[in-house]
């Protein structure tokens, strides 16, 4: 049975860039969401994966990068989205989650076939990241109010694109449900 993995795009962030101040906005409101679905795809026991960018430190691992971003002025806002244990990491360089990344070949060997896409930055990582998974043909949701923008302008194209271009489906995160699969889905014979 195919299953549905929920993808963090670049939580785990200092904000210390440019449109720094405008996105920290931004990501409060939607943090109530990206905190729920983190539950709810736990409590299902489906697939957490983190896809964030290094921030140039190609000697860090996710330990380091989560530190660093933990102890910056913005902690607070990394804090409740932490990866647990259970979570996976992955880096990224690029706004794609997959350029040059091993996600599709993980998604492949968990026989994913639903990526629910929340973090930031619609407009950008996010966007990219529904085009790529929809031409490897990944169904795509992304709930409007666990994604993070710069330009509320820009974001609201973006989602519409994903929407009309990518067949992305396009939600609130309270209607997005994580199914275990079933015992019936279970091939028990020997």
């Amino acid at each position: 049975m195919a299953r549905t993995a929920l993808i963090v795009i670049d939580m785990v962030n200092t904000y210390e860039h440019e449109d720094a101040d405008t996105l920290v906005l931004s990501v409060r409101n939607a943090l109530p969401g990206i905190i729920a679905l983190i539950a709810r795809a736990r409590a299902s026991g489906s697939p957490v994966i983190y896809v964030n960018d290094n921030f140039g430190q190609w000697r860090s691992h996710h330990g380091e990068l989560l530190q660093t971003a933990l102890a910056g002025a913005h902690g607070g806002l990394v804090e409740p989205i932490a990866p647990d244990e259970e979570s996976l990491f992955i880096v990224k360089a690029r706004h794609s989650i997959f350029f040059e990344t091993p996600l599709a070949y993980l998604l492949g060997q968990m026989d994913i076939a639903r990526l629910v896409l929340c973090g930031q930055v619609t407009e950008q990582c996010v966007l990219y990241s529904a085009l790529d998974a929809h031409v490897r043909h990944f169904e795509v949701v992304v709930p409007v109010d666990a994604v993070a923008h710069i330009h509320a302008d820009l974001a609201e194209a973006a989602l519409q694109m994903m929407q009309r271009n990518m067949n992305a489906e396009r939600c609130r995160a309270e209607n997005i449900h994580f199914d275990a699969p079933a015992a019936a889905d279970i091939d028990t014979t020997l």
